[in-house]
């Protein structure tokens, strides 16, 4: 089963969407800004997108530059961070099996489910 961590209101996480329906593929649909991942569902698909915790956040956030930016941070904290702020959470995310991959750009999805 596929699954796409989405933000509606992003377009970049709507066109990964149309992506998913384009190729009629069955696939569920997370809302992570309204049920966000816990630091153990995100430690999960970090090692499956293969990257560092850091390489999912979203620095431009206001969040990001007010709370985090310049700090020396563990990888644990900023895990804790989006955890506790699912804004930071790059979108979106595409799971399939033991592969993720993040849409940016929105083709990387057709390198997942190809």
């Amino acid at each position: 089963m596929i699954k796409i961590y989405h933000n509606p209101r992003c377009s970049k996480s709507r066109q990964g969407l149309a992506i998913l329906n384009d190729n009629k593929l069955d696939f569920e649909i997370v809302k992570y800004l309204d049920t966000p991942p816990t630091e153990d569902e995100l430690k999960t698909i970090i090692a499956k997108l293969g990257i560092e915790p850091i390489a999912l956040v979203r620095k431009g956030e206001p969040i990001w530059k007010e709370n985090y930016k310049g700090k020396e941070l563990s990888d644990a904290a900023i895990i804790k961070a989006m955890a506790e702020h699912p804004k930071l959470i790059e979108r979106p995310i595409v799971i399939k099996d033991n592969r993720a991959v993040l849409g940016r750009p929105p083709e990387n999805i057709i390198g997942l489910i190809g």
